[in-house]
């Protein structure tokens, strides 16, 4: 387990979210503690790691998600360019605009697919072109081609793959600085996990992007950086507690991890 008295680390130019000593609780069970990470601008950074090991709460706390589970808490701190998401004066809504979520099941509104872009942006406050964001952001998520006859038909009429990518567009048009990916194509056949991972690609020259993903090729593919967590049971209890065990280039996490866990992991020796 990580030294829980290590000191915060000052935040370089080129860090988006740096997550200080954070160890999140439901309650007084503690899911995942004392981790350390560093996201970087303009890159994907891929959570890997077994079921239970704190990945999915670790992303929920970087744009306060957490704070609808009742009992959910975090000690330490998340900065985001460099201020802190916890403090008081923080407004949890203003985070998630400029932190974006995509799910692991695509979850358009039930509204045709224009008014599932324009929708958010109107109520943040968007007064441009709609025409033009809507296009825009549908174009960014590679899904233009597959709606630009359809604008007024339901968001449900899409494939599931469509579906992830119009939720993305979504994303997209209230102008986030980070995108946020829950496992986004667990629950979609291979074809469309590409078209995901090639939307990635492109997304990463304007937005950060952290995505949790149980498919290690996957982190292999779109990733630029990797965050293995793990998780061992906790003495005298019946739980488990998640942990960062190592974060560093996706090349060096698949090919030259310096932790044993690592290794076997990425093997394929658990998991």
């Amino acid at each position: 387990m990580p030294d829980s008295t290590l000191t915060p680390q000052p935040v370089s130019e080129n860090t988006c979210i740096s997550i200080q000593n954070a160890t999140i609780s439901y309650g007084s069970y503690e899911a995942v503690k004392n981790v350390y990470c560093d996201i970087p601008r303009g890159k994907v950074t891929a959570f890997i790691g077994p079921s239970g090991c704190g990945k999915s709460t670790v992303l929920r706390a970087l744009n306060r998600m957490n704070d609808l589970i009742e009992g959910c808490s975090l000690r330490g701190r998340v900065l985001f360019d460099g201020a802190d998401l916890y403090d008081p004066s923080v407004d949890p809504v203003e985070v998630r605009r400029r932190i974006g979520m995509v799910f692991q099941q695509p979850n358009p509104f039930p509204k045709s697919i224009y008014e599932n872009i324009a929708f958010g942006a109107r109520i943040n406050g968007f007064t441009g072109d709609m025409d033009e964001l809507v296009e825009r952001s549908l174009r960014q998520a590679a899904v233009w081609d597959e709606c630009k006859d359809k604008l007024n038909e339901s968001g449900y009429s899409l494939s599931g793959g469509q579906q992830q990518r119009l939720c993305i567009a979504r994303t997209i048009a209230i102008q986030p600085e980070v995108i946020l990916m829950d496992e986004p194509c667990s629950a979609l056949d291979p074809i469309s996990t590409l078209k995901i991972e090639e939307t990635m690609h492109e997304l990463k020259k304007s937005f950060t992007i952290v995505i949790v993903t149980h498919n290690m090729q996957q982190a292999v593919r779109v990733s630029d950086m990797t965050a293995f967590y793990n998780a061992e049971a906790v003495e005298g209890g019946s739980g488990k507690v998640g942990y960062l065990v190592e974060f560093n280039e996706t090349e060096k996490i698949f090919n030259a991890p310096t932790q044993q866990a690592t290794q076997d992991y990425v093997s394929g020796r658990f998991g």
